[in-house]
């Protein structure tokens, strides 16, 4: 489950090049968005297969162009993608990183984010008015859905074939009224799409044939079929952001808070909401949370008045205890094979390194369990502010995309 949380900045592209497209199921009276469909030949690859003659994954390293978008890229098994201008994709090779296929942008603007759905086969992207996919087997445009000029698509998530997407005024001088849309992942065609209780920043999650929002005072579980409401949380429950993965639900303080205090940690049963048993936190500002599919949450908490150095602590959400910590001064990580994957502390004598941690054992393991770095490389370096994308499967290889100098790196995991 990959999801997207929108910040948006001045929006307002130009599109163009779209037809009606149809929608069912029960809603509000929103106009309905408008799409187009794979069809079009103006959204040709430049390759016939995006997925021909890959091979397997390499070592390379490749610059990124001017229009590919900063921490916008994701990968599957077969290959990287990367999202460019207000909503186009780029897919590139597993094996030297070259470009294999491309779908125009189809207006100016900025993106605002990237899903990859692997096992959908889409790329997901959002030019603010646009909700827009890619075919990741074909290389083409496989459809785009187009909001009326005063709304925009917030945060967006997919899960099982269908992408879950929050859309609201372009304004924020205006009142709040944040809806809910599903559509198909296939083909973009709408489901359903209902006003919900929800803040505009924070991205839906789902799962479990469940998608859940979260507000100001409660967090909603809808049916994922129908968008009825199904179950809510009890009063008193705090809960400006929301943690996914397995079949774990977990709430935490917001990264986007000005607050100096958090509200705590609580894991939330997915089915009524109610809260479960939860470790105690650190209660430090909580900036990103990732959680393996056997319950341990890996959560980068930082000083709210000094950000940037900070912890990543693993929390037994099975056995609400924490396992351990380890310092480091990004929020960058990923879980693979049991193991968690991050940099190490760019203030520190082995800055410059990826290094994968036992998920359970921890830093200071030993033996098959203990800690494993990557050779440093310049693009590790903190100073290169990299970002980590993770390939799909059982990946031997991971992508690190620089901020400075914008260049994509394929290395090896350690």
């Amino acid at each position: 489950m990959r999801r997207v949380r929108v910040v948006r900045g001045v929006l307002g592209a130009v599109l163009f090049g779209v037809t009606a497209v149809g929608c069912t199921g029960s809603g509000d009276a929103r106009p309905a968005e408008t799409g187009d469909t794979a069809a079009s030949s103006q959204h040709a690859a430049s390759a016939s297969d995006a997925t021909a003659g890959q091979g397997s994954w390499r070592s390379w390293t490749k610059d990124l162009s001017g229009s590919e978008g900063v921490r916008v890229c994701g990968a599957t098994a077969h290959q990287v993608v990367c999202a460019t201008g207000a909503d186009g994709v780029v897919g590139r090779s597993r094996t030297d990183g070259a470009v294999t296929w491309t779908v125009p942008a189809t207006g100016a603007g900025t993106n605002l984010g990237l899903i990859v759905d692997k096992a959908a086969e889409r790329a997901v992207t959002s030019g603010g008015r646009t909700l827009r996919a890619a075919n990741l087997r074909t290389g083409r445009a496989a459809w785009t859905l187009r909001l009326p000029a005063d709304r925009v698509y917030a945060g967006f998530v997919a899960s099982e074939g269908v992408v879950y997407a929050l859309d609201t005024w372009s304004s924020f001088t205006r009142e709040a009224d944040v809806a809910l849309g599903a559509y198909r992942a296939s083909d973009g065609r709408r489901l359903w799409h209902r006003t919900v209780d929800a803040d505009r920043d924070e991205s839906p999650v789902a799962f479990g044939g469940r998608v859940y929002t979260t507000g100001s005072s409660k967090v909603t579980a809808h049916d994922a079929r129908t968008g009825d409401a199904l179950a809510t949380t009890a009063s008193g429950t705090t809960c400006p952001h929301l943690i996914a993965g397995g079949d774990y639900l977990v709430c935490s303080g917001s990264a986007n808070t000005a607050e100096d205090t958090f509200p705590a940690l609580r894991r939330l049963d997915p089915g009524d909401l109610r809260p479960l048993p939860t470790a105690k936190d650190s209660g430090q500002k909580p900036e990103r949370g990732l959680i393996s599919a056997d319950g341990v949450l890996m959560l980068f908490e930082d000083s709210p008045e000094d950000p940037g150095p900070g912890d990543w602590t693993a929390y037994d959400l099975n056995h609400a205890k924490k396992l351990w910590s380890y310092y480091t001064t990004t929020e960058e990580g990923a879980l693979i094979g049991g193991r968690f994957v991050t940099f190490t502390p760019r203030n520190g004598p082995t800055r410059g390194h990826l290094i994968s941690i036992d998920l359970h054992a921890g830093p200071k393991a030993t033996g098959d369990a203990a800690p494993r770095m990557a050779p440093a490389y310049p693009e590790t370096v903190g100073s290169a502010y990299p970002a980590l994308v993770l390939p799909g499967g059982d990946p031997d290889h991971v992508v690190i995309e620089t901020m400075v100098h914008h260049i994509l790196r394929s290395l090896p995991l350690p």
